[in-house]
């Protein structure tokens, strides 16, 4: 049954990006994920996206897209809303994972532009619409164009705003002024939810009108990332600008060892095997820190305070 019900609207806070632990190439590793999903709840998230970019969602085979799923609804069990990513080249798809979430209790779904054929904003309307009569959950659009060559451009969004079945928007552009117009559309309904995908944007993005972020590093330290929203909605300035610094810091240090693109997926699991969390396979084509960047990772996340125990640096 569908918690839909339990989603704030909008949707405020923390909403971490969760990855995928895997232990091979369509195997979850089952005590990881557990301890992750437990480790980020008990930081003050406001719910979980499962399925996104940071959980290599377009690598995994639909088996186990489904497998994720229904172990973390369980697991969740009504703690806090579950997002669900269902972006696909597939349009069917993308529509029976959005059916098997609502069945295994998730509040909402999240769809990217389809990728690959780039289309034009008035096929992605009528994407969208015919998206929403299938889905039985509400929507969340997740602009990234980066990724998939395609953005939600402001005739979209207008025309997004005014469906009852859209929640919001996340928006991974990193460009500020088309954030501007997000929020500035955005205020049209008092439920509609604006999150911000960049981390070191968070701070900025909730003062400009953001509800919260959805933020990779609140994967392995959920709680600083909880606090420095918390510090900007309430507009503690000293506050505010040191978690601010202190989430810079991090993404400086942890985000840029390796040399490709994957470096920052890689990065967030590495470190969470550091602490133990889970394991930090990679889905192909991407592979894990080799030792020599695991070692500088774990010197760099000590430094940094994010592991409780000694690092491991083999394996």
């Amino acid at each position: 049954m569908s918690s839909a019900g339990s989603l704030p609207q909008p949707l405020r806070g923390i909403v971490p990006p969760l990855v995928t632990p895997l232990k091979g190439r369509d195997e979850l590793d089952v005590a990881g994920l557990e301890r992750l999903v437990e480790r980020v709840l008990a930081g003050g998230v406001s719910g979980l996206f499962i399925l996104g970019t940071t959980g290599e969602a377009p690598s995994l085979s639909h088996r186990l897209r489904a497998e994720l799923v229904q172990r973390v609804c369980r697991q969740v069990a009504g703690r806090a809303p579950v997002l669900v990513g269902v972006t696909d080249t597939s349009f069917i798809e993308s529509v029976n994972l959005a059916r098997l979430a609502a069945e295994a209790g998730a509040a909402a779904v999240v769809t990217a532009t389809p990728y690959y054929f780039p289309s034009g904003q008035e096929e992605l309307r009528e994407y969208l619409g015919h998206l929403l009569e299938a889905l039985p959950l509400p929507l969340l659009l997740y602009n990234m164009p980066s990724l998939t060559k395609v953005r939600f451009e402001r005739e979209t969004l207008r025309w997004a705003v005014d469906q009852p079945g859209i929640l919001g928007i996340k928006d991974s552009s990193g460009d500020m002024l088309y954030f501007h117009d997000v929020v500035e559309l955005g205020r049209a309904r008092p439920d509609w939810s604006v999150m911000m995908g960049p981390e070191q944007l968070l701070a900025e993005a909730v003062l400009l009108g953001a509800h919260g972020g959805i933020c990779g590093g609140a994967n392995f330290h959920p709680r600083l990332y909880v606090e420095l929203y918390r510090a900007a909605a309430e507009r503690d300035w000293e506050r505010m600008l040191e978690l601010n610094r202190r989430v810079h810091e991090i993404a400086r240090a942890i985000y840029e060892v390796g040399r490709h693109a994957s470096a920052v997926i890689k990065g967030i699991k590495c470190v969470l095997s550091l602490q133990g969390v889970c394991d930090d396979y990679m889905a192909e084509p991407f592979h894990r820190f080799r030792e020599a960047e695991r070692r500088v990772v774990a010197e760099r996340a000590a430094a940094l305070g994010l592991l409780e125990e000694p690092p491991r640096v083999t394996g």
